[in-house]
């Protein structure tokens, strides 16, 4: 067999243009089209760290807005291009009316990363957060065991730098190539997926602006699980219609009793020794320590635990061993300085849930200190729809400093501000502050603990923050 991803649906395009290039969806499924030698270029609004790493691999790419931009093979229509764009791009963006005029077909990526693993065993990942770290964790257990895979991830993974993992000099487990993905609930994009092997980490209700109701949100994810043609591990959390005709669903979670019988995978008896979190797992394997430190992280552990070994059927000694050599994902619970003078840790905590799981498992690991939480809001829609949320999980800080919110694609909302919900906060210690004044306050007085959090552009911040603290 093949380790490559079969190309059934893209065999003919030569060529890739991306709206949207330095997108962390977009920028994996970019690294995998220059893997196979395909010419690609694309568009993004600024320059990042991550469309310079894109270049460096051979991608072209602009960072204008103009018909005079695009490449010559766009130009001349070329039949052999696949185009694809984030729905991020705005509805007045220049090259992708132009396209659209042209008669162009625009694929989004969800769809293409469907038609990527159609014909794989598709490992893919959902939930409203957890995913972006399981879905890591199940590529570095496949790649410390020697197995061949493919994955595309949202995020950058510590353990290799890349949000693209592509081994092929190891074992072949399946009849046919794994890949391992996200499954985005954002615009519905997870229903472009038919995986042979899933999780649903979480189902809070978000991105309302584009469902409507909640009730509408979990139907994503019953279409989603649904959708699967092998196990679904769902968390014990998650509240799918009780009438559901899922055949291979598992529940797993934490188990609080030895009467609980709810739960087919779980984890107990949680300890933190030396900062670092140790869980049993179902009852068959004790003291597995996790790399990654946080109680949401455990949870994230099982679920990647419960797929390996039931439906990949990995050892649990060797699945252990990797869940302890997994160094995490950047922004995600990420220790940006870790010394006797201070503990800084950045994460992409945007939702009340996220919030709650990265304040409360620091507070765990550091329940003699202070924390300082430094957050951004991100998009005014999420804050309007969750603001009572935000405000009550910031109110376990010890210190709250909030940014302005970051708009992305939205456009203000009138009445919906970070005061508003600074002033929701019952915390005494509380400000609202520019990065540069975030940067003097720090300089006067540095905290022991210090959480910065948020999915806009304050990871902008990290390293300005970092170099005032580096030893």
């Amino acid at each position: 067999m093949s380790n490559t991803i079969p190309q059934s649906g893209l065999n003919t395009y030569k060529k890739a243009y991306f709206l949207g290039i330095g997108g962390i969806g977009m920028s994996a499924i970019c690294r995998y089209f220059l893997s196979v030698g395909m010419e690609v270029a694309g568009y993004d609004k600024t320059p990042t760290p991550l469309t310079d790493e894109l270049i460096k691999e051979g991608a072209k790419i602009t960072f204008e807005d103009s018909i005079e931009s695009l490449p010559e093979f766009v130009h001349a229509l070329q039949k052999d291009v696949l185009y694809i764009f984030t729905p991020a791009i705005p509805k007045d963006h220049i090259q992708k009316n132009w396209l659209l005029s042209q008669g162009i077909e625009l694929k989004k990526r969800a769809e293409v990363l469907g038609i990527i693993t159609r014909d794989a065993f598709c490992i893919a990942v959902a939930g409203t957060h957890g995913k972006t770290t399981t879905s890591s964790l199940i590529a570095h257990i496949l790649y410390s065991n020697g197995i061949n895979f493919t994955a595309f991830l949202g995020g950058i993974s510590s353990n290799y730098n890349s949000n693209y993992i592509h081994f092929t000099s190891g074992e072949n487990l399946m009849d046919k190539p794994i890949v391992v993905v996200e499954a985005d609930e954002f615009d519905r994009s997870f229903h472009q997926l038919s995986p042979n092997a899933a999780i649903i980490t979480a189902a809070d209700p978000d991105h309302l602006d584009i469902y409507g109701t909640a009730e509408a949100f979990f139907e994503a994810f019953e279409q989603f699980a649904h959708s699967c043609k092998g196990n679904v591990y769902i968390h014990s959390e998650v509240a799918l219609n009780p009438n559901s005709d899922i055949t291979k669903a598992y529940r797993y979670g934490f188990k609080q009793s030895e009467e609980d019988t709810s739960l087919d995978f779980y984890y107990q008896h949680v300890q933190i020794k030396q900062h670092k979190f140790e869980f049993n797992f179902s009852g068959t394997f004790e003291k597995v320590q996790c790399g990654l430190p946080g109680f949401h992280n455990i949870s994230n552990a099982t679920a990647a635990f419960a797929l390996c070994q039931e439906s990949l059927k990995i050892s649990p000694e060797k699945i252990a061993a990797a869940i302890r050599s997994f160094t995490g994902v950047k922004r995600r619970f990420e220790y940006i300085i870790d010394n006797q003078q201070i503990a800084y840790i950045d994460d992409y905590a945007h939702h009340p849930q996220e919030l709650n799981a990265i304040i409360s498992s620091v507070k765990a690991l550091y329940p003699e200190y202070p924390i300082t939480g430094i957050f951004q809001p991100h998009l005014f829609s999420r804050t309007r729809d969750f603001m009572s949320g935000f405000a009550h999980e910031l109110s376990q800080l010890d210190e709250v400093w909030l940014m302005e919110i970051y708009p992305a694609r939205e456009l203000p909302i009138e009445g919906i501000n970070s005061q508003a919900l600074l002033d929701m906060i019952p915390n005494a210690n509380k400000r609202l502050l520019s990065a540069s004044e975030i940067l003097k306050t720090l300089e006067k007085q540095p905290p022991r603990v210090l959480l910065t959090l948020g999915a806009g552009d304050i990871d902008k911040l990290v390293p300005q923050i970092k170099d005032l603290f580096q030893l």
